[in-house]
């Protein structure tokens, strides 16, 4: 059962101009963060949502969660279109990449994981206490802590904070933006061990955000690739690792360091990522690409079904 569908959002970010370049002439600057993105998550799923820095996962992310506004397609939860107001968006949650920045460094962690809740009458102020405790420790925090501020914790610690506050409103849907990047490697496995935990006792769902393969492999069901603002592939977790189509997924996967693979010599992909402000014409990823044709150049190519449940948008499938 599908929980969410996204049906060929767009998003573009327009920079207003001046005065001054009004009376020049100047057009406004117009970045397509994200391009015409259609892809649905069914319920209980775990969904990895890789690229890189630049491609528009984060602001996907965004609007899935309601911070943002879609400038073209439909965000629908549970069949619902959600808008920006609708009281089922509450059970979609953000985590965020920034475990410090994200949480008010003037507020007390009970304040934080409890002032949701309380709003909007999930829970009764003479219960709040027992509630925020339970959500502290079920995120493996000391409760005893809860008087404290986030400046007084390591990273890990605010990871879970940050967690526990998506948690307190009860959610059915979780949107986690590279909520590991920031963290040890050490502290990282114990955050993915956390939110395979509440997974499985709150039967969550998750649209996981990260541009490391490697964490995404081990946590999610299914895969979509995004590259300049266009999804690129999408495939079950297995096909993907084991059968990448779309050449930019081939790239990315000779990235990840693997112990069979200690002494391959280490080769990025050819050139940068292009400005969202003038992305190529064609296939975005045509200049970067080795398999490159002039059709490339000029045509940009549709998601293709080359598998069951497996996508990619690249004219060497024909």
């Amino acid at each position: 059962m599908k929980i969410l569908e996204l049906e060929r959002v767009s998003k573009r970010f327009v920079k207003p101009l001046d005065l001054a370049e009004r009376i020049a002439g100047y057009k406004p600057e117009i970045v397509q963060a994200v391009d015409d993105v259609s892809f649905a998550v069914n319920e209980g799923e775990v969904v990895g949502l890789v690229g890189e820095s630049g491609c528009g996962k984060s602001t996907l992310g965004r609007m899935v969660a309601g911070i943002l506004e879609p400038s073209a397609g439909a965000i629908r939860y549970r069949g619902e279109e959600a808008g920006w107001q609708r009281a089922s968006l509450l059970k979609i949650q953000m985590i965020f990449q920034d475990p410090f920045a994200s949480l008010n460094p003037r507020m007390r962690v009970a304040d934080i994981v409890g002032e949701a809740p309380l709003v909007h009458g999930i829970v009764k102020r003479d219960e709040l206490d027992d509630y925020v405790d339970a959500l502290l420790l079920r995120c493996g925090l000391d409760p005893g802590y809860k008087r404290r501020f986030p400046h007084q914790f390591s990273g890990g610690q605010r990871s879970r904070i940050g967690i526990a506050r998506a948690l307190a409103v009860k959610p059915d849907f979780l949107v986690c933006d590279e909520a590991v990047a920031a963290l040890d490697v050490s502290i990282q496995a114990q955050i993915l061990n956390l939110f395979m935990a509440l997974r499985r006792d709150l039967a969550l769902t998750y649209l996981f955000i990260s541009h490391d393969l490697g964490v995404v492999e081990h946590l999610s069901d299914r895969v979509v690739i995004m590259y300049l603002g266009r999804v690129v592939e999408s495939a079950p977790a297995e096909e993907i690792f084991n059968q990448a189509n779309h050449p930019y997924t081939q790239a990315l996967l000779r990235q990840v360091p693997r112990l069979e693979t200690r002494k391959t010599k280490f080769l990025p992909i050819v050139g940068e990522i292009p400005s969202p402000l003038s992305p190529p014409a064609g296939c975005h990823f045509h200049p970067r690409c080795p398999h490159a044709m002039a059709r490339c150049r000029e045509e940009a190519p549709r998601l293709k079904e080359i598998a069951s449940g497996h996508v990619a948008a690249c004219h060497l499938n024909g």
